[in-house]
């Protein structure tokens, strides 16, 4: 619980550093629902780095892995996708629907699928979880949310599912950053700034 409480803590800091900044200009107030408005602005940032990270990767490199212990870049791609759905459908009412190819491959199969496919696919579900996200406010974060894992159910709270959707990307981000890293390219995060207009 701990470690959920840092991850928390986390999301939230950029957003109360931002509002203790110096403004000129006249205070707008607080938004309507800050603790989705704070989610939402590192999900979303999560989803250019992860499409960025995937989209600069060479097709050669998809069936590339570390360690054979480890999973290969194609591997992420298609398990990352599986992941937001399972994440993103429980934000309300809207469910996904996948095509049948997609939901009944196995995930080795799908792994080794060539790379313009899985990464259409990942932003397929990065499109998908934006929408869903719509749908939510600061006020139905503590619904109760029904989910399966490994065949049994079990009921966590709308926040616990947002949460961990925002940790299970940063996880797979500093994965996909090693690889990277490990074969010479610049993961999207230390990629320098462009310079702000003006300057």
């Amino acid at each position: 619980m701990r470690i959920a409480h840092l991850a928390l803590a986390a999301l939230l800091l950029p957003a109360s550093l931002a509002a203790q900044q110096p403004s000129t200009a006249a205070p707008a107030g607080p938004p309507a629902n800050p603790i989705t408005t704070a989610f939402r602005g590192r999900i979303m940032a999560m989803h250019r780095n992860l499409a960025q990270a995937f989209d600069s990767i060479p097709a050669a490199k998809f069936s590339y892995k570390p360690t054979p212990a480890q999973l290969t870049v194609g591997y992420v791609a298609q398990h990352l996708a599986n992941d937001n759905y399972l994440f993103c459908n429980t934000f309300g009412d809207m469910k996904a629907t996948r095509p049948d190819r997609e939901s009944s491959t196995p995930d080795s199969v799908k792994a080794g699928w060539p790379k313009d496919e899985l990464v259409t696919q990942l932003k397929a579900s990065f499109a998908f979880c934006a929408r869903a996200f719509d749908q939510l406010s600061d006020s139905t974060l503590d619904d109760q949310v029904s989910v399966s894992f490994g065949g049994q159910s079990r009921n966590v709270t709308r926040a616990g599912m947002v949460l961990g959707h925002a940790l299970d990307m940063a996880d797979h981000y500093s994965q996909i950053a090693n690889y990277m890293r490990l074969n010479g390219m610049i993961p999207p995060t230390a990629l320098p700034r462009p310079p702000r207009a003006g300057s």
